[in-house]
């Protein structure tokens, strides 16, 4: 991992505070979100993140969007540490896994595959 992203703390956090930084962004005015209505969480196959870490990349860069079903979801994109700039460049592969060929923007894929919560949550979490 780079010293950069070590950076940046634990990638744990207490569940109470987790609890808290969910009710943050459910309290947000929902005018603050874009789409049909405002998603508190995603469900994400462990398949998609094992396509995307399976990949030669430094981190993992996760975009919004609204799908075809008009559904917003996550689409998770790895990434290089570019050592001139600093910046963590998107990195499009072509193919699935640990094999797949670097390709230019408009020749790659992206990780998918989330849904929304709700309506994919679970009703009994604390979050």
């Amino acid at each position: 991992m780079s010293k950069d992203l070590q950076n940046l703390g634990s990638v744990e956090i207490p569940l109470s505070e987790g609890i808290v930084w969910a009710k943050k962004y459910r309290d947000a005015p929902k005018e603050d979100e874009e789409g049909n209505g405002k998603v508190n969480a995603y469900l994400i196959p462990l398949a998609t993140l094992k396509l995307v870490l399976e990949q030669d990349i430094d981190a993992v860069r996760a975009y919004k969007g609204i799908n075809n079903a008009g559904e917003q979801i996550l689409m998770f994109v790895g990434t290089k540490l570019d050592p001139k700039t600093g910046i963590y460049r998107d990195v499009f592969f072509e193919g699935t896994g640990a094999g797949a060929e670097a390709k230019s923007n408009d020749g790659g894929v992206v990780y998918d595959a989330t849904r929304p919560c709700p309506p994919n949550g679970d009703p009994e979490s604390p979050m």
